[in-house]
């Protein structure tokens, strides 16, 4: 069983050395809780994924919840999320202090815009992960691009794309379903 001080010490890494806010914080959070520590599947971390960003609040937060709920119950919840952040807010409010102070140097100006493609490629880098442990090969990588297409370039309702995808996900298991997924379909 994970304990506590284990959890909270991992969720606290995760918040403490993640630039970029919720999305930026997947690479890191799933190489420590799948990878390193083993303390869920690939393909539950894939769900949880999916699950944090369709809950209401914080994703980063409702990923320490499913993923705490998971190992430790009620408990771990409140222990993955003071980890999680802790250690942003108070670099927020530290940051905020300063920031007050000193935004109108230039220096200042060009470290922020410095970060701006760094934190895009730490959202983006996990978007080619998930995408891989989803299944989304050059076959089917039409879906997601069609799905933003529809919601950025034609303005479609995110939520009539989201309906959309459960009802043709729903249709496919019931006629071309490969089989229900398992905890042992990562070993095979």
């Amino acid at each position: 069983m994970v304990k506590y001080c284990e959890l909270f010490s991992t969720f606290f890494k995760v918040g403490t050395f993640t630039l970029g806010g919720g999305y930026a914080m997947i690479p890191l959070m799933r190489r420590e809780v799948v990878e390193r520590r083993g303390w869920i599947a690939d393909w539950e971390f894939l769900d949880a994924v999916s699950l944090a960003q369709a809950m209401p609040g914080v994703f980063a937060v409702n990923m320490a919840t499913l993923v705490g709920h998971r190992l430790r119950g009620v408990g771990g919840c409140v222990v993955a999320i003071l980890g999680n952040v802790l250690m942003p807010i108070a670099i927020i409010l530290l940051i905020a202090t300063v920031f007050r102070h000193y935004k109108d140097i230039p220096a200042v100006e060009h470290i922020f815009m410095g970060l701006r493609p760094a934190v895009v490629a730490l959202i983006a880098a996990p978007v080619f992960t998930l995408a891989r442990s989803a299944g989304i090969t050059w076959r089917t990588c039409w879906i997601p691009l069609l799905a933003a297409a529809l919601i950025w370039l034609l303005g479609v309702s995110p939520i009539l794309v989201v309906l959309a995808a459960i009802a043709a996900g729903w249709i496919y298991s019931k006629t071309l379903n490969p089989g229900p997924r398992t905890p042992n379909d990562d070993e095979k």
